[in-house]
């Protein structure tokens, strides 16, 4: 029996119609010679066999490079939405993870086209879902300049400006060497930042020259020793690279808080391998925590050990935010060592993945506003907010998902799965099994072929750059000029059909220093009480948690 292994399988799939419809085409183009009928025929097919070709040939879609002529079908579909909007593009958005109304606005904006609709809203401004913000009778200019956030404190030697919307936390071996550059190149282009996930520090992250969060996790990879501890050395070599901004040590991921990172073994190959200091063959899964530190005193240590082998970098902390006890120990490890991170990068629940428990994903970890609320008031109330920068990240599109994140505490916004679709990520749900259509999550030579990085990369650029004006737009209607003057009472959430409120009336902000001064008249008295700095646990009771 004639064995066919994964490879030769996997082109069969790809290009058996467009080498069905060649063969087919030679032998109608025989046959004409008999019939007038094989004639017409030949030609149909020759129109189809050419398509192929040009499917082929083009650099501006992955999957008609990757499947040609089977993949026209999409493009026909998507040719014929807008007079299809409702059933094709809109369809029942209850229960998507991501839903449609907001891929399609991503799509359009890193593909250049027209993003204003007219005929008004449509969405149900009745839905317990609506929000809003509020505009002023006295609107500003709209900004001209990007808006910049200064990152890094009094023992920061290289501060960075950053940008209002980043590239999230994607890690090479994760996402393929096309998808790595092409949003390295955006980045560049653009003038943001692109996170390199646990990953490690690849060549690729590197090549294109973009700015780059080296983001370090508890599986230090890259920066390990072989018995998986972190290397000082290592990581001072690779943090003097001029094209590294930031550090980040990650503490937990909002898919999958309190797990770890997953690379499954299928696309684990000799290069991520070699990058990442891991064997082959095997499932890579980050420790679920940090084997350098245990306490958050120790933690502050360990971030300011960082920032001096980094030679004065900025170095930041993301986290999903969890026991709000450990969240209050957190703030005290800060006040105890008198050691603070440059910034906080809060990571909701709905944050993305390429693989995870289902449980995990659905039901660990606290949503993005809920962890940026407390978080904020964890600062604020200690008297540190304007030490330590804060950031947000959880299903970012839009300048008004940025503006709502904003008027809450983010000093600035990170998206993941939104420059995923400006690299044309069709939400084929293959993440974890290396075989993306697109070419974007990755590994296989052939598919990547599909991702053509020049052109991708202004997709992205163009995408960060009419999101962030949007933002523009947003901030000069409400009367400011900078997204940093935006407060919880310019985002309105709808509770009832009847009823709604901004959102300093449905979330307690603290004011400065009250923690210290008052913790008793705040409702997190016995969170704070509990929180130490030489434990991440409770160290006293925070209430009854079940009947005796």
């Amino acid at each position: 029996m004639l064995h066919i292994d994964d490879s030769t399988r996997m082109l069969m799939r790809r290009y058996g119609v467009f080498a069905a419809v060649v063969a087919l085409c030679v032998f109608s183009l025989i046959l004409s010679f008999r019939s007038h009928i094989w004639l017409v025929v030949f030609c149909a097919l020759f129109v189809l066999a050419f398509v192929g070709v040009f499917d082929i040939a083009q650099k501006h879609h992955s999957l008609l490079r990757n499947y040609p002529i089977i993949a026209s079908v999409r493009w026909l579909f998507e040719a014929v939405r807008p007079y299809l909007r409702q059933y094709i593009v809109e369809g029942d958005l209850e229960g998507e993870p991501f839903n449609r109304k907001e891929r399609s606005l991503v799509y359009a904006r890193a593909k250049g086209e027209e993003d204003r609709q007219p005929f008004g809203t449509e969405l149900d401004t009745n839905s317990t879902e609506y929000e809003w913000m509020t505009h002023s009778m006295a609107p500003m200019p709209v900004a001209s300049e990007p808006f910049r956030v200064r990152v890094g404190g009094a023992d920061v030697t290289q501060p960075y400006d950053a940008a209002v919307l980043n590239v999230s936390a994607m890690s090479f071996g994760s996402l393929g060497r096309n998808a790595i550059e092409a949003l390295n190149l955006g980045a560049h282009k653009g003038g943001f930042y692109h996170d390199t996930g646990e990953g490690g520090l690849s060549p690729y992250h590197r090549i294109h020259g973009g700015d780059i969060v080296w983001q370090v996790a508890s599986g230090y990879f890259g920066c390990r020793n072989r018995d998986g501890t972190f290397a000082p050395e290592k990581f001072r070599e690779k943090a003097a690279d001029p094209h590294v901004k930031m550090i980040e040590v990650k503490l937990s991921q909002g898919a999958k808080p309190g797990h770890g990172g997953v690379l499954p073994a299928a696309k684990v190959t000799a290069e991520i391998s070699e990058i990442r200091g891991i064997p082959m063959g095997e499932d890579c899964i980050s420790p679920s925590r940090h084997p350098s530190f245990s306490t958050p005193a120790q933690m502050m240590e360990f971030i300011a050990s960082l920032r001096e082998l980094s030679g004065g970098k900025p170095v930041g902390v993301k986290m999903c935010v969890g026991h709000p006890t450990e969240v209050f120990a957190l703030v005290k490890g800060m006040l105890h060592t008198g050691i603070t991170p440059d910034f906080i990068v809060v990571d909701g629940a709905e944050g993305g993945t390429g693989a995870a428990p289902q449980e995990l994903t659905n039901h660990m970890g606290m949503p993005l506003r809920e962890g940026l609320v407390l978080m904020r008031n964890a600062l604020v109330g200690t008297g540190l907010r304007d030490r330590v920068r804060l950031a947000a990240s959880g299903k970012v599109t839009s300048g008004f998902s940025m503006a709502a994140n904003m008027a809450v505490g983010a000093d600035w916004c990170n998206a993941a799965r939104a420059f995923m679709f400006s690299l044309g990520c069709v939400m084929s749900m293959r993440c974890h099994t290396g075989g993306c259509p697109t070419g974007i999550t990755t590994n296989d030579p052939h598919l990547q072929r599909g991702l053509v990085v020049e052109d991708k990369a202004e997709r992205v650029a163009r995408f960060q750059r009419h999101t962030v004006e949007a933002l523009a737009d947003l901030v000069a209607a409400a009367g400011l000029s900078h997204p940093s003057e935006l407060q919880p009472h310019h985002i309105w959430h709808r509770l009832t059909p009847v009823e709604a409120k901004s959102l300093d009336k449905l979330y307690p902000f603290l004011s400065r220093s009250i923690l210290l001064e008052a913790p008793q008249e705040t409702i997190y008295a016995a969170e704070w009480a509990a929180a130490s700095a030489s434990s991440f646990l409770p160290v006293a009771d925070v209430g009854p948690r079940r009947a005796a």
